[in-house]
């Protein structure tokens, strides 16, 4: 048994079960059941069985889509993350807190701002992608975020001499620079008026080093007072 489809000009095509057999060495054929009133759908499950396959209520019957978060970025830097061994670094963490600091690091990286708007990013109720849910961290609060700060400034130190010793063992170039930033508020300790190189002379600033490999693999960083001279930017340091 087969199901063919019968074309009409001025008329909806008309689809027919049939049966083929043979009659004095002829391949014949005969309408077996009318099947143009059936809802095309059915028709194509029908047509499946027939054919020895398993005919299933379709995708879109079952399927409701409630929510599609982006996700292709987050799998290539979480890739990346991991293959550089960032995960090792927050060994030492609580437990709790290393998946949170490794989807921090890649928060960073795809989407840099503050930790309340982080937080948005990986919360389930307001996520933007699948970082959250990925890390299994899309219940986390604010203060989770800010502890997991607490630590990563503690542990700074030792972060920095491992990667150090990754990659800048034996004899090597060193890359070292002086930058600035400007900012807002009145509560940061290191805000200072200095040379801005961003222009915003009415604005106090923080100035902060890079170590890089030669590569342009950042090793270390250190925030000063935003009045610290720059020796080799060679304007004045303000105050």
């Amino acid at each position: 048994m087969y199901i063919e489809t019968i074309p009409n000009r001025s008329s909806p095509p008309a689809i027919l079960l049939r049966e083929g057999y043979r009659e004095n060495g002829k391949v014949v054929k005969r309408t077996l059941a009318n099947l143009s009133g059936w809802d095309p759908q059915l028709v194509e499950h029908f047509r499946v069985l027939l054919k020895g396959g398993v005919a299933v209520e379709s995708a879109a019957s079952l399927l409701t889509i409630e929510r599609s978060l982006p996700h292709g970025h987050i799998a290539a830097v979480l890739g990346a993350a991991r293959g550089s061994g960032a995960a090792g670094w927050f060994g030492s963490a609580p437990e709790e807190l290393q998946p949170l600091l490794l989807a921090m690091l890649v928060a960073r990286v795809i989407a840099p701002a503050s930790k309340l708007a982080t937080h948005r990013l990986l919360h389930e109720d307001t996520a933007s992608c699948s970082l959250g849910r990925v890390l299994g961290v899309s219940q986390c609060s604010a203060d989770e975020l800010y502890r997991g700060l607490d630590w990563l400034h503690e542990a700074q130190p030792a972060i920095e001499r491992r990667l150090a010793r990754q990659h800048l063992a034996g004899a090597t170039l060193v890359l070292y620079d002086l930058t600035s930033t400007w900012m807002t508020g009145r509560c940061c300790e290191l805000a200072a008026y200095g040379h801005s190189r961003d222009g915003k002379r009415d604005d106090p600033q923080i100035v902060f080093g890079l170590v890089c490999t030669a590569q342009g693999c950042p090793i270390a960083v250190e925030v000063f007072k935003g009045n610290t001279a720059d020796p080799g930017h060679g304007g004045p340091a303000g105050g």
